[in-house]
Formats: C-alpha cells, sequence, structure tokens
C-alpha cells in the first residue's frame, strides 16, 4: 500500500508490524483498503440485503467501512442548524483537555434534545449495518456532536473498546458511526484510522504516535468502524469547523458510555417509538433475547406507568 501520510506530532511512533496479526499478503494492513459499495437511490433510504452484507464484511476485514450518500441533506442540515442553537442555548464549550480538545466543542446526551436526534440512532441506512456488525439485541451506548475548530490538534490514537478487559483480538463488542455533518478532509479534521488494527493483539497507548490516514468523506456519508479500530480526530488546520455526530452502538452485554436509562427522562423515552426505546432499554437481555428470536415484549418498564397498587 502506498505510503502512509506522517502525523503532526511529535511523540513516540511506534511499528505495527509486533502488535497486528496480518493473516495473508492481501490482509488490511498491507493491500489497497477495498472500495466500499456504490451508493445508488434517494439519500437515506434503506440499503439492500446485498449492500448491508457487503459493508459488514468490509469491517470484519479492514475495520472500517464509508457509506457514501447515506444520510437525507434536509436532515443534515437540520441537524447542523439546531447544534448550533444548542450550543448557544446551553453555554457549550471545549473541554480543553488533550483527549476531547480544546478547539473542540462537543455536546452530549442528544437525545434528550428532541425528536430531531431521535431519527439518528434508527436511521434505515446505517442501523442494519451496526445490526450486522453487532447484532439485533445491541444498544446505544451514546449519541454526541463533534465540532473540530481551526487550530485544533490531533487527537491521540486510540480505539473505543480499549477499557474493556478482554484479550485481542476479539469478536466486535463496539460498533461507532460518524455522521459527516460537513465534508470531511485531511485539512480540517476528518477522523484517522489504521485500517486493519482492529486485528491487533493490544489496544495503543496515548502517547505514541502512529502512522494513519485520513477517512475523507462528503457530506451526508458516515463512517462505520469495528470498535477495536485504532483511530482519532484529526488536525484542523483551515478557517471553519469540521462537524460530525458520533453515533455509537455497544453489544447488549456492554456497559453504555451514556446510561441511557439515567439520562433520559422517563416522559422522553415514554413517547420513543418502539425501535429506540430497545435501543436505549438497559434491560438489554430481555430485550435482545426477544429481538433475536422475534418475540414480542410488554412495554418496557422504565417508559410506563407503574400500576396502581
Amino acid at each position: 500500500m502506498p505510503a502512509l501520510p506522517t502525523p503532526r506530532t511529535t511523540r513516540r511512533r511506534r511499528s505495527l508490524s509486533s502488535v497486528v496479526q496480518t493473516h495473508s499478503e492481501d490482509s488490511p494492513l498491507t493491500a489497497e483498503a477495498e472500495a466500499p459499495p456504490s451508493r445508488a437511490g434517494v439519500a437515506g433510504s434503506a440499503l439492500t440485503s446485498d449492500a448491508v452484507a457487503a459493508h459488514v464484511r468490509l469491517i470484519a476485514e479492514q475495520g472500517y467501512t464509508i457509506v457514501d450518500n447515506a444520510i437525507d441533506l434536509n436532515l443534515i442540515d437540520a441537524l447542523d442548524a439546531d447544534l448550533g442553537r444548542l450550543e448557544v442555548d446551553l453555554g457549550i464549550v471545549p473541554a480543553d483537555n488533550l483527549f476531547e480538545g480544546s478547539r473542540t466543542v462537543r455536546i452530549y446526551n442528544l437525545l434528550v434534545h428532541g425528536s430531531l436526534y431521535e431519527q439518528i440512532p434508527v436511521y434505515p441506512s446505517i442501523l442494519p449495518i451496526c445490526e450486522g456488525v453487532l447484532d439485533p439485541g445491541l444498544l446505544v451506548s451514546s449519541l454526541s456532536s463533534i465540532a473540530i475548530g481551526p487550530e485544533e490538534t490531533p487527537q491521540p490514537i486510540h480505539a473505543d473498546d480499549q477499557i474493556i478487559p478482554l484479550p485481542k483480538p476479539h469478536p466486535p463488542t463496539v460498533c461507532n458511526t460518524m455522521w459527516a455533518l460537513t465534508d470531511f478532509t485531511e485539512a480540517n479534521g476528518a477522523t484517522r484510522i489504521i485500517p486493519g488494527t482492529h486485528l491487533a493483539n493490544e489496544s495503543p497507548d496515548l502517547v505514541s504516535q502512529y502512522d494513519s490516514i485520513p477517512a475523507e468523506m462528503e457530506r451526508g456519508s458516515v463512517l462505520v468502524w469495528h470498535g477495536s479500530l485504532w483511530h482519532g480526530g484529526g488536525a484542523n488546520t483551515t478557517d471553519t469547523r469540521r462537524v460530525g455526530i458520533a453515533m455509537n452502538y455497544c453489544a447488549g452485554y456492554i456497559r453504555q458510555q451514556e446510561n441511557q436509562q439515567l439520562g433520559i427522562p422517563r416522559d422522553t423515552a415514554r413517547r420513543f417509538p418502539r425501535r429506540l426505546q430497545e435501543l436505549v432499554d438497559t434491560a438489554s437481555t430481555t430485550v435482545s433475547l426477544a429481538i433475536s428470536t422475534r418475540r414480542s415484549l410488554p412495554p418496557c418498564s422504565w417508559t410506563t406507568t407503574p400500576r396502581a397498587p
């Protein structure tokens, strides 16, 4: 594969050859990344079963895929505008730390901020891919926005599942997505990825420098990746923001990043569509069993009014 771009940090560089298990000369780290399936039809429409399977296969092989033309641009416009409103109304400012950035604005727990955000976890062109990586009993782990501002520096390379104490490589426990509300370019801070590192036998450390490539994509596209993939936000050397939405899922037996049962008021969750209630319900074992066996369940206990004694 072509030489990877040199990161702009000065941290110690580590070779990937000692930690990545390459199984053949055609492994993701030694060959060009395979192009994702072409996206035809109306933006935001459901994918065919063949297209879903192709994206799931790419994630298994190289650790990620990009779904072009995935989201209706009217929804992209609405989300972008409303995030601007929330930033002002809530007084959101950068966290100013190494991991979250000093010029990056993040708004967390978006499901409490209106029906506009309820469309994201169940979006028909993306959810089936994540179900294919995990299974239909997956849960919403977190839903947040990430706006990387001008002069932001690169985020440390990390894996989203590295705090889970399981030997690596292991079957996926996390499947995360990044919705592009603006174009993602190398210059404006596109997510940087290291293809094939979901097969590594360890996680990256936050003080080392690694070769990586930018996951460039057009506005309305979505990056989907295996939770073990090594990645990080890029540096923004432009004069405009790079805005994305991080829609993160986890397997039903994994603790969520955001506790949805505590973070979402009962009255809000009670009006969610049924599938969204299943995705945020912390009674994951029962819900997962029902989904996998296609059996019906009574309404989730925390979204229904308790019976009178």
